[in-house]
């Protein structure tokens, strides 16, 4: 017996969720999730995420618009007649359960024969990599243990729809980055159509084919990770997916696909992405900044305040007329020290034309 997957799109048409006749979690959003793909809802608390994931699993009802799994309109029905499963925050666990029976708990209430729900929760126990660990109380697991067999008992099922509910937060960082590799791991083997919502940049970054970036209800930008952090659609997307400085700059002239932009001392030229001549913000990567001690090298002058050792590379802090700048630095060898003065060029990637949020 193996697991098969069962692969499903995922589809929001102008769907709508208000609580209490006036709270609007979600407003009138449309997104497809393509089958086998696994796509991340990114942003702040509040913003509508998990709502937006409650609603795919049937645990929230949309006021307006239609919800489809598949071809199959599934807007109205209740989360026991959806072919989904959910892997929580929480693990959910049942601490008087061995590890094999929380994860054949789905098949059993869902009248599979006793034996063919164990050899099935033994299958899904070896593809996260707990192969043995049947026996075991959930207590004797570590956070990255339980969140495994959770896993497991979702992936049991073969549902048509995978989704995880910011499961990785529990976890500190080195564990994060490995169950995060073995989720993707698996999405991937299986061909599993997954939604993951979380509010870590860099774990939506690692992840995800697609990630929906949401703000106030709404969907701010969707697009796939480089996208996104190549090329934000506004302020508050440059600023939420990692690190960005935002600098003012003036568009001086249009020319083709291309603009002539004034940046403190600098001119550069840049994609003017339906910008207009005048006023501009620039976001700008940490390492897209380039230091230099040279100071009769060309570009903007600046002060280091602060330098930070981070074992592969070094963090600044520079003050410039532009404001304090955050640059960061592979070269953990010729470290710049506070009080130094310094001149900054941009590097050829990493800085972009953005428009007002």
């Amino acid at each position: 017996m193996s697991i098969k997957s069962k692969a499903a799109s995922v589809t929001f048409e102008n769907v709508t969720k208000i609580y209490g006749g006036s709270v609007v979690a979600v407003d009138n959003v449309s997104f497809v999730v393509d089958a086998g793909c696994l796509v991340t809802l990114l942003g702040p608390s509040g913003c509508g995420k998990t709502t937006t994931l409650r609603m795919i699993a049937g645990l929230e009802m949309a006021n307006k618009g239609r919800v489809l799994i598949g071809d199959e309109n599934v807007t109205t029905l209740p989360a026991t007649d959806r072919d989904v499963s959910m892997v929580f925050q929480s693990y959910a666990l049942f601490p008087h359960m061995n590890v094999g029976d929380n994860v054949s708990y789905g098949l059993d209430v869902s009248g599979m024969e006793k034996s063919q729900a164990r050899e099935q929760a033994i299958e899904g126990l070896k593809l996260v990599g707990l192969n043995g660990y049947e026996k075991r109380l959930p207590s004797e697991l570590s956070g990255g243990q339980q969140q495994r067999v959770a896993v497991a008992r979702a992936l049991v099922l073969e549902p048509q729809v995978l989704l995880f509910d910011e499961p990785l937060s529990n976890l500190d960082a080195k564990l994060r980055r490995q169950v995060r590799e073995e989720i993707r791991d698996i999405q991937r083997n299986l061909g599993l159509t997954a939604v993951y919502v979380t509010h870590d940049q860099e774990e939506a970054l690692a992840v995800s084919d697609r990630i929906i970036v949401m703000n106030n209800a709404v969907i701010a930008q969707e697009g796939t990770p480089r996208d996104l952090y190549e090329e934000p659609a506004d302020i508050f997307v440059a600023d939420f997916i990692g690190d960005a400085n935002l600098v003012s700059g003036e568009i001086r002239s249009l020319s083709g696909d291309l603009a002539e932009v004034k940046v403190s001392s600098m001119k550069v030229s840049l994609p003017h992405r339906n910008l207009r001549t005048g006023p501009v913000n620039i976001a700008v990567r940490p390492e897209s900044f380039l230091l230099s001690v040279d100071t009769e090298t060309p570009g903007i002058p600046g002060t280091v305040n602060k330098a930070s050792y981070l074992g592969n590379h070094m963090e600044y802090s520079v003050s410039t007329d532009l404001g304090d700048l955050f640059v960061v630095a592979p070269d953990v060898v010729n470290t710049i020290r506070p009080k130094t003065d310094v001149k900054i060029c941009l590097a050829d990637h990493g800085v972009t034309l953005v428009g007002d949020n």
